[in-house]
């Protein structure tokens, strides 16, 4: 056993996180990064072309923005688009998720001779809020961590076949990072070969003439196999000319030109430090962070009696780490491969850990869960909606959280079981923060078949507050032809109503449109609103949660009249 952390506790941990990985994976609301838009619209339109390449978009500037696996991936999931649903675009990469922790299971269970020990690395994986996040939806952060991790999974697992092998190994590796730069870019085999030569270096002892006669060469095979796999891109895309200029010298080299004053200050200060690199890599870990951060110091404090597998983890991480802290722009987004490996340095050190980082943990988790429950109770008792009945919880709701709470308080209070415990509630959390909205999943937060019906095929215009935000949308109104226009105007309702024919306007909850005589509303939901002012975020702390944080959205008919096919700037563009 390892501390608290049993057998029992283990299978009910794993059972509660593929739980709380496939509970609301279809959900609208689910975390997410912004870029699951785009990359939705050009899996549609791609898809819609009939043909794998070359990739399509109607956004400016947006269409060869990443390689196309991911791409690929979401039109054969999505049946070429016939299927178009959330689950059916994000299934694949709850699988890549999964597949990666059980090879990290495989691997830290392997090396370090217990089997505990690797699915304790395996489920403080996903139990950080950035495997969650970007581990679910349709993103290209699954297949690049699943594909870069492979190889040094197998090095950990096999040890000296897979360090001796002169052939096979880097054949494999090769096209496992050839995998990953096809799902995410070229640039990601610098801090890949980078690693594998300080892991190479490390096996032989820190020899450079050795690792130069014995390994130089398979790490060069290894870079030179999976840029190939890249360049199958340029070789199957019929216009490779703008793969060029789009993804290489746009997407790419643009990361390294200075953002605010220069390259230097930029390094040093601001918001793309280095600095900032470092402590947003740490926060990856979420309400793990300061357990994070104990087991590096115990790491530290251990330094002298450090294994030759614990030495491998720390330096892929520093691999990654000083390459990324070469561009401009910085982000710990980029260190998302690396996350596994932190995750198995807390699994090594779990027992000699202190407990004042879980407890750090738990109390993050209680006042989470206790914000939840105070704006979950007051939505339900209407206090913020000022309408009572129209948000209303399923008594499972109120017993999951009541559940929640009393097993996080019995974590603060039994230290015995606090590590454990601990653990547990990142998902618990996750979980209550989908049970949370789940009023707006349904009908509250859709329109009725009827307007669907009655709009389809019709022009219709809608608020964008981030590039292919209608994406979501063509969720809400399948069959209708959808045009953005900026979101802050959502609730100008007098000029959107003399200018779109149809058009989705907003107003706060309890106050209804001021319509024309001619104006009829054909539809009515509630919506969740998003990218809020500093002004507004002030207000929604204090209680204002009914005028900013969530909205009535109307369907107006309009007497407008605007010519079609439209000319000018459509703002989800």
């Amino acid at each position: 056993m390892r501390g608290s952390f049993t057998y029992r506790n283990a299978i009910f941990i794993l059972l509660l996180g593929v739980f709380t990985y496939l509970y609301g994976l279809d959900s609208r609301f689910a975390p997410k990064n912004g870029d699951e838009y785009p990359y939705m619209h050009i899996v549609r339109m791609t898809a819609d072309a009939g043909a794998w390449l070359p990739l399509q978009s109607e956004m400016d500037g947006i269409k060869n923005t990443k390689p196309p696996l991911i791409f690929w991936e979401g039109i054969a999931s999505t049946d070429w688009g016939s299927s178009w649903t959330l689950f059916a675009l994000r299934w694949p990469s709850v699988v890549y998720t999964g597949l990666t922790a059980l090879f990290l299971f495989l691997a830290v269970s392997r090396f370090s001779g217990n089997r505990q020990t690797g699915l304790l690395a395996s489920l403080v994986w996903l139990s950080f809020f950035a495997t969650y996040r970007y581990g679910r939806p349709f993103l290209t952060d699954p297949p690049e961590v699943f594909w870069l991790s492979l190889p040094f999974f197998a090095l950990l697992y096999w040890g000296r076949a897979a360090f001796e092998s002169k052939l096979l190994f880097p054949v494999l590796a090769g096209a496992s990072f050839g995998m990953a730069l096809l799902s995410k870019s070229f640039a990601y085999i610098v801090p890949a070969a980078f690693a594998l030569g300080l892991f190479y270096w490390r096996w032989r002892e820190w020899s450079i003439p050795k690792v130069l006669l014995q390994d130089l060469y398979k790490v060069l095979l290894i870079a030179i196999l999976a840029l190939g796999v890249f360049a199958l891109w340029f070789v199957l895309d019929p216009f490779p000319e703008a793969v060029w200029k789009e993804f290489v010298l746009g997407e790419n080299a643009g990361k390294f030109e200075a953002r605010s004053s220069n390259y230097v200050l930029d390094l040093v200060r601001g918001g793309d430090s280095v600095w900032m690199l470092a402590l947003t890599t740490l926060a990856n870990a979420g309400l793990f962070t300061f357990v994070l951060i104990t087991a590096l110091i115990q790491c530290w404090r251990e330094r002298r009696f450090m294994s030759l597998e614990e030495s491998l983890l720390l330096l892929l991480i520093l691999a990654f780490f000083i390459v990324f802290s070469l561009p401009s722009q910085r982000s710990g987004r980029y260190l998302l491969p690396v996350m596994p490996a932190f995750a198995a340095v807390i699994a090594l050190y779990w027992d000699r850990l202190p407990v004042w980082g879980f407890r750090i943990a738990l109390l993050l988790q209680l006042l989470l869960l206790a914000a939840l429950v105070w704006v979950g109770g007051n939505l339900q008792l209407s206090n913020f909606l000022g309408q009572s009945g129209i948000w209303s919880y399923s008594p499972w709701h109120w017993v999951f959280m009541g559940t929640a709470i009393v097993l996080v308080l019995l974590g603060l209070f039994n230290r015995e079981r606090t590590k454990a415990i601990a653990l547990a509630g990142c998902f618990l959390c996750y979980c209550a923060l989908t049970s949370g909205l789940s009023p707006l999943e349904g009908a509250l937060g859709r329109y009725s078949q009827a307007t669907i019906q009655g709009l389809a095929g019709k022009d219709v215009w809608v608020p964008c507050d981030y590039r292919a935000k209608d994406e979501e949308y063509r969720l809400l109104l399948p069959g209708a032809i959808l045009h953005g226009y900026l979101a802050k105007d959502a609730s100008q309702i007098n000029l959107l109503t003399s200018t779109y024919p149809i058009v989705a306007v907003q107003s706060a909850i309890g106050v209804e449109p001021t319509l024309c005589d001619s104006c009829k509303i054909v539809g009515k939901r509630m919506e969740m609103r998003a990218r809020h002012s500093d002004a507004e975020i002030q207000a929604i702390l204090r209680g204002h949660i009914g005028e900013h944080l969530f909205v009535n959205e109307y369907l107006i008919a309009t007497p407008a009249n605007i010519a079609l096919p439209l000319v000018g700037k459509d703002a989800c563009r």
